[in-house]
């Protein structure tokens, strides 16, 4: 984006390029899904009902898993080189980027105040088959919650009218 004599014009190139990035069925989403239906676990892909539509919603176990991207949700690991801050336009991005932490934190929450687990996987740990298989453990070993278990409510039963004998 360019200021020309005080209005704005957009780089076509860059544009472009930007209408690229995915914000749903990302490769590390993708990699995490087959992973966790090879180990034979069912899911829903972003709930429109849960805060910030995870990934991969487990209902009955009440676990979102989250596969974000680590340059986009600022990875907090040091050492992880995809979450390097831009070398331009700093006041931008560091304000873009801040946000998205901010919004995924406060999105978080919101799970966990509604009795959500959310397991968050981040793009650098993909490639490791051990953080993959321990996720697949985390979401396996928590419990199913069925209707009428502590915490739900039951949906109530309709009585079956009784017809007459004759």
């Amino acid at each position: 984006m360019k200021r020309a004599g005080g209005a704005v014009t957009f780089d076509p190139a860059r544009s472009a390029q930007m209408a690229l990035i995915r914000g749903k069925n990302t490769k590390p989403e993708l990699v995490v899904r087959r992973a966790l239906h090879a180990a034979g676990l069912r899911y829903r892909l972003h709930d429109g009902r849960l805060p910030g539509k995870p990934d991969i919603v487990f209902r009955s176990r009440r676990v979102a898993v989250e596969v974000r991207g680590c340059f986009w949700h600022r990875h907090p690991d040091p050492d992880c080189k995809l979450a390097r801050m831009p070398k331009s336009r700093l006041d931008f991005w560091a304000t873009k980027l801040e946000g998205n932490a901010a919004r995924d934190r406060r999105q978080e929450a919101e799970l966990l105040a509604m009795g959500w687990r959310l397991i968050v996987l981040w793009e650098c740990e993909i490639n490791d088959p051990a953080r993959i298989i321990a996720v697949i453990g985390e979401v396996k070993a928590s419990p199913v919650n069925r209707p009428g278990s502590a915490g739900q409510e039951r949906r109530p039963v309709k009585p079956i009218a009784a017809k007459p004998l004759l």
